[in-house]
């Protein structure tokens, strides 16, 4: 059941989904999930239909769905972004909902430091409208910009009256207060959610190179960033990616994890000190050896601490791996400067 339609994608989608289940975010309330849970909505895959996939409530859907509404009013749901940010876009995607789509939708987003002793059901609070009341139409992807650029924690959507929707994407660039950072702390300069970024790469045939930044180990081989096979002699793939803040770094960490007959045989990591992702990207900038070349092993935790090169205080690296193959994970501890 092919209910795509071809839309080319804005410029926004470029960005980190912050609400990503696997970068840490989370449905916390739906005024009814009946038929699809609302867990559904921030997974990383896209949405699958099942022709012939039933439930005691109904048909299986892959995404949120409420029942049909017989009372006033409309459903709604409470998502906590993985990390506070600005947002430049949305993609309110109900694949493969054709007649249960909602007719409109809209959201609400809105910045706050404690939720403790919140009741999701019964909040007042003061949100933001940075999505306006919006046509959903069946099996559509509806790409909608952000009408804010304050940083927010959480977001709500609203569906009317009710119906489904299968993900939300919420694409935006992480905030993190560093005014407020112990640099004592040793942290992952390159984590995502440290505002660490994937900037360019030679190759991501199989996967995206932003999964090398993501928390937790890869789940599975399509959660890293691998390239296709290369035959010419001497190759080498690469990926630039910036640190979240400048600083001096510790530790590496190499994680293989899933690559058994396609890891790299060996990888070799260079940074620089820059403060124009512009003129790293078109390697305006002097590289210096981080990691001499180290030869790497399959499905691996390679760490090292004794072999990084004191060049003192970086803010971008290239990753380098011979002749080609995947990485799982790619972690920079350090401190911030």
């Amino acid at each position: 059941m092919d209910t795509q339609k071809t839309i080319e994608k804005p410029a926004f989608t470029q960005h980190l989904d912050l609400i990503a289940e696997r970068l840490g975010g989370k449905v916390l309330y739906a005024t009814d999930d009946f038929f699809a849970e609302k867990e559904n909505l921030i997974k990383q895959k896209e949405a699958i239909f099942i022709a012939d996939k039933y439930t005691d409530r109904g048909k299986w859907m892959d995404g949120w769905e409420s029942r049909r509404k017989r009372t006033e009013g409309h459903d709604w749901c409470i998502v906590e972004m993985a990390t506070a940010g600005k947002i430049h876009g949305f993609d309110i995607d109900t694949s493969f909902f054709m007649g249960n789509q909602p007719q409109f939708g809209s959201i609400e987003a809105i910045n706050l430091t404690n939720t403790e002793g919140v009741d999701w059901a019964t909040e007042q609070l003061n949100w933001t409208e940075i999505v306006p009341k919006t046509v959903l139409n069946p099996g559509s992807h509806h790409y909608v910009a952000s009408t804010s650029d304050a940083i927010f924690t959480h977001l709500k959507l609203h569906i009317f009256p009710d119906g489904g929707v299968a993900r939300l994407r919420a694409y935006g660039e992480v905030f993190k207060n560093w005014a407020l950072h112990d640099v004592n702390e040793t942290i992952d300069l390159l984590a995502a959610v440290n505002g660490g970024k994937a900037l360019l790469c030679n190759d991501m045939f199989f996967s995206h190179m932003d999964n090398l930044i993501m928390p937790n180990r890869g789940a599975n081989m399509g959660d890293g960033w691998e390239t296709k096979r290369n035959r010419t002699p001497n190759n080498r793939d690469w990926v630039i990616l910036k640190l979240g803040h400048a600083g001096i770094v510790e530790s590496i960490v190499v994680d293989t994890c899933h690559f058994k007959g396609n890891y790299p045989d060996s990888c070799l990591i260079e940074a620089c000190f820059s403060d124009s992702d512009d003129k790293v990207v078109a390697d305006k900038i002097a590289w210096q050896p981080l990691l001499q070349r180290q030869k790497l092993s399959a499905d691996h935790i390679h760490i090292y601490d004794n072999d990084i090169e004191n060049i003192g205080v970086i803010t971008h690296i290239r990753l380098s791996i011979f002749p080609d193959g995947g990485v799982s994970r790619l972690r920079l501890f350090g401190k911030t400067v």
